[in-house]
């Protein structure tokens, strides 16, 4: 796994062993950038951050600082290792901790222009419940996005998740991603 492009471009990635951690897939994360476009200062939330490669996807292409957030003891030491191997702890957070009870401690570093939530796939639907139910869209900047990872074959069947509302879907074989937006109809204008 490496970084694919900006100014980390071509840096390798620690994984996690094991099958606890699915990373996205390097032509699935080359996609996803293609279509969210520019990074440039944003503040990036990775929830269910694995081994942080779309958060420090992100970093690499400009964002200005990444919380990351994960249980997983092995995908923590990796998220540690990745970020000081590639000089980014002081433009990070890391949180050891269950996405589900650190709302508080994420609320901290709110609001976020770009979340991903990559949860296990085996979770996806009481992840998206959680999300409802917490009102993510509390945390998200004014014209913020929220990227939804998933099953191409379970994917998120609302239209909108409080304030957010979905923007594109897409498919990479059996990955998709599902993309959320607050103040669509603002931003349209």
């Amino acid at each position: 796994m490496r970084v694919i492009a900006g100014t980390l471009k071509g840096r390798t990635l620690r994984a996690p062993t094991g099958s606890e951690t699915r990373p996205t897939a390097d032509r699935v994360r080359e996609a996803l950038f293609s279509i969210l476009g520019s990074m440039d200062g944003l503040n990036v939330l990775d929830l269910y951050a694995g081994t942080g490669a779309l958060g420090i996807e992100a970093l690499s292409r400009g964002a200005g600082q990444a919380v990351f957030v994960e249980a997983a003891s092995s995908a923590m030491r990796c998220i540690r290792q990745n970020l000081s191997k590639l000089n980014l702890d002081d433009r990070s957070r890391v949180l050891h901790a269950w996405v589900e009870r650190s709302d508080h401690e994420i609320a901290n570093w709110a609001p976020y222009d770009l979340a991903f939530c990559d949860p296990p796939w085996s979770r996806s639907d009481e992840v998206w419940k959680f999300l409802a139910d917490t009102n993510v869209a509390r945390l998200i900047s004014t014209y913020g996005r929220l990227v939804l990872e998933h099953p191409a074959n379970r994917a998120y069947d609302g239209d909108s998740l409080g304030q957010m509302q979905v923007i594109r879907r897409r498919t990479w074989g059996d990955s998709a991603v599902t993309i959320l937006q607050r103040n669509v109809a603002a931003a349209q204008t």
